[in-house]
C-alpha cells in the first residue's frame, strides 16, 4: 500500500499540530496515535528524507520561532551529517536549505 505525498503531508501536518498544541490524545488509533510516540526530529528528518535530503540519526529540532509564521512552521533540524533549516507548509512540501 503506497501513501500518497499530499496525504503523508496532511498526516504529518497534524502530527505537528498535535505534538505542538498537546493534543496528542484525540485519537486513538491511526496515523495520530503513532505521531504521539514520535518527537519533532523524528517528524522533519522524515519529512526531508522522504524529498530526498540526508538526515542520518537526528540529534534535535528546534522551532524557529523568528522566522516561523501561521502556517508555515520553521525548524532548525541537527543531523549526524547534516544542519538544515526546514520550512513546513501544509499541503506542499518542506522548503529545505542546507546550512553547512
Amino acid at each position: 500500500m503506497t501513501v500518497s505525498s499530499r496525504g503523508f503531508r496532511s498526516t504529518l501536518h497534524l502530527a505537528m499540530l498535535a505534538m505542538l498544541f498537546g493534543l496528542g490524545g484525540w485519537a486513538t488509533s491511526g496515523p495520530a496515535r503513532a505521531a504521539d510516540q514520535l518527537t519533532p526530529k523524528d517528524i522533519v528528518a522524515t519529512q526531508i528524507r522522504g524529498q530526498g535530503y540526508a538526515c542520518d540519526n537526528p540529534q534535535s529540532a528546534s522551532r524557529d520561532q523568528a522566522l516561523s509564521k501561521p502556517d508555515e512552521t520553521v525548524w532548525l533540524l541537527k543531523c549526524e551529517n547534516a544542519t538544515y533549516r526546514v520550512k513546513l507548509i501544509p499541503s506542499m512540501a518542506a522548503h529545505v536549505e542546507r546550512l553547512d
